[in-house]
């Protein structure tokens, strides 16, 4: 059967071997500081301490040693860890030297290991060779260089929810229930006289519509993980002298953008950063929405329509003052998420009334900002960041975006086509797969780990 043919053919990490090789690393930031540490990993890596420090002391125990050269000539005092494989960090054998942190002692450090045969690690050896020796699967060794880059206190939450396997968990259940199912459909193609009966069964499609809503319930977690981990956009757009410049200036709570009451005074696009409930994210001030001969201000609006088209959210501000209505709506087709605010609530002479404004807000006064921050964080469907979201990247979601397409595709061929829905089952799980890092190809890897820093 096809089922245990692509089984058998490698979805596990298992079947690739490590670099035989030995590689060492500067494992702290660049600069002086007070320590430096230096990690050594592959099956020397003892070999090569015991040269420069000496007796290698028992496992997981830190003993100060004497760092000599080569040549014997004392370099450093300092502590000495050792690791043994497979119960270490990346599967192998492990050393680690701390010791000052001054770089020309750590460099020179790093030229007598090379000179031993030790060889410099690239960028994110050592998470590769931890994946590759089946200590952590691929999200959870991009959640540790999210980790190490997180700009919020929630985003160092949700990349250690991924660390704890809050992404993998989810992606190996989903993947899990679609083998069941396939084993369920594969057996029926076995047996061709029961296949079309079997198909017809309205269990297969509640199964897959259950495996459905597992799938969009992951992309959107995904989608909102993104944002933990990269940060939002945010768009202000709208009409001239609406207050976007007002209202880009309360968000980040000092004065980024000139105010003044002469339309069109914003001709380019400003772009400031903020917090919003943990989120980082970028907002970005754009010029007036109007018809213009002024060929400046032509190319300001321009560049708020490529803003409004990257954007995650697209903040469309309107005067609610005035009464010409030449103000411009939003794009229909837009896929951008819209929150339509209106602005200048505290000249209106009294209490707003309903309108079709999603938020009502006084960019002057700060009425009604907090609303906006909460649809801000509704749009991006992010909830409560410290119990749930765990950290994501753009390949997770397009992944993902893959599943959910050949699963709506395995739908329209129940019940008369049992072997293309087979393989869009199959298809969903190399996708799956591909997130987790049981199915991959090396220009994947080798894209993953170049963004890690060396030592890591």
């Amino acid at each position: 059967m096809r089922l245990f043919h692509w089984l058998s053919n490698g979805l596990s990490p298992s079947g690739l071997k490590t670099p035989a090789d030995t590689i060492c690393a500067i494992a702290t930031p660049p600069g002086a500081g007070g320590v430096g540490i230096i990690r050594i990993s592959g099956p020397q890596a003892f070999a090569f301490a015991a040269r420069l420090c000496g007796d290698l002391p028992p496992s997981r125990q830190a003993v100060l040693r004497t760092i000599r050269d080569l040549q014997g000539e004392t370099l450093d005092h300092g502590l000495l860890l050792v690791f043994p494989g497979p119960h270490s960090f990346t599967g192998e054998d492990v050393a680690e030297l701390h010791m000052h942190g001054g770089q020309v002692l750590l460099q020179l450090i790093i030229q007598q290991l090379s000179q031993a045969g030790a060889r410099l690690a690239r960028p994110g050896e050592f998470s590769e060779r931890a994946f590759l020796n089946d200590k952590l699967d691929l999200t959870q060794a991009e959640a540790i260089a999210d980790l190490i880059e997180a700009g919020s206190a929630a985003a160092v939450r949700a990349a250690n929810r991924s660390l704890d396997g809050g992404l993998s968990k989810p992606v190996n259940q989903l993947q899990q229930a679609m083998l069941e199912l396939r084993v369920w459909v594969e057996a029926a193609l076995d047996f061709p006289e029961e296949e079309i009966d079997f198909l017809a069964d309205e269990r297969i499609a509640e199964r897959l519509h259950g495996l459905q809503q597992q799938a969009a319930q992951l992309l959107a977690d995904a989608r909102s993980g993104v944002h933990l981990t990269q940060g939002a956009r945010l768009a202000i757009i709208g009409p001239p002298n609406a207050g976007k410049s007002s209202l880009l200036n309360a968000l980040v709570k000092h004065d980024a953008a000139i105010v003044t009451n002469i339309p069109g005074t914003t001709r380019d696009v400003l772009r400031e950063r903020l917090e919003i409930g943990g989120i980082p994210m970028e907002v970005i001030d754009t010029a007036g929405m109007r018809e213009s001969d002024d060929p400046i201000e032509q190319e300001g609006i321009r560049r708020a329509h490529a803003a409004l088209s990257s954007a995650d959210v697209v903040l469309w501000l309107d005067d609610m003052t005035d009464s010409s209505g030449s103000a411009q709506k939003p794009p229909r087709d837009l896929a951008v998420p819209i929150i339509r605010v209106g602005n200048k609530s505290d000249l209106l002479p009294g209490p707003a009334a309903q309108t079709d404004y999603d938020v009502v807000i006084s960019a002057k006064t700060g009425t009604g900002l907090e609303l906006l921050e909460q649809a801000i964080l509704a749009k991006l469907n992010i909830g409560n960041t410290d119990t749930q979201a765990f950290s994501a990247r753009p390949r997770h979601v397009s992944a993902l975006q893959q599943v959910n397409e050949h699963l709506e595709l395995a739908s329209g061929h129940i019940p008369h086509a049992g072997e293309l829905f087979a393989e869009e089952l199959l298809s969903a799980q190399h996708a799956l797969s591909e997130i987790t890092g049981e199915y991959h190809n090396d220009d994947l890897l080798g894209a993953i780990f170049s963004s890690f820093c060396i030592g890591k």
